[in-house]
């Protein structure tokens, strides 16, 4: 019998993973963390309830995106689980009752926490780098801090912009309004 130490993770990995902990798979390797604070949770939050209206419903902005809380992404032999992940309705018209997506996103938003920004800054955007997700939104509620990445032709991260506190700010790809940077931690207490 192989040593589980060094066997590639699988998505049964995924499936026994304890219920409390997110389970994602990288390079082979399972990682586990646990569930995210609430401050994680309600930045996360706050950037759905900002984009959600304008660009997955249309009302007061053009439409036009499936966005996502925490899918589970199967991309390759990788399985992770961003914050939130969007898809224009040019490539994605619905979702499906599949319990993951095989289709890399437009967009995706990690929220950053002591115990994955890590993972999240290195592994995972080599995974979002070779699927050619073209926008990377990196959340640090503890800073109160938004890097937005673009995927350069060249495969490498270029960031288009850095942007803290209670701005108000247009960010690609969701230029088409304006948004106050402050409510994603209007309920943040740290």
């Amino acid at each position: 019998m192989a040593d589980p130490a060094s066997r590639f993770a699988t998505y049964e990995d995924v499936l026994n993973a304890p219920a409390h902990m997110v389970a994602e798979v990288v390079g082979g390797h399972l990682h586990l963390q646990p569930r995210p604070a609430l401050s994680h949770s309600a930045a996360s939050s706050a950037l759905g309830e900002e984009l959600g209206p304008p660009f997955k419903r249309g009302r007061g902005g053009p439409g036009g995106w499936i966005l996502l809380d925490e899918p589970e992404l199967h991309l390759g032999d990788d399985i992770v689980v961003p914050d939130i992940a969007g898809w224009r309705r040019t490539r994605l018209e619905a979702v499906t009752d599949s319990p993951f997506m095989t289709m890399a996103p437009d967009w995706l938003a990690e929220v950053l926490s002591p115990s994955t920004e890590k993972f999240d800054r290195t592994e995972k955007l080599a995974v979002y780098a070779r699927e050619a997700v073209p926008w990377v939104w990196l959340v640090n509620p503890r800073q109160r801090t938004l890097e937005i990445l673009n995927l350069g032709t060249d495969g490498r991260w270029v960031l288009r912009g850095t942007y803290h506190d209670d701005v108000r700010i247009r960010a690609e790809p969701f230029d088409a309004i304006e948004f106050d940077l402050g409510a994603l931690w209007a309920d943040v207490r740290l």
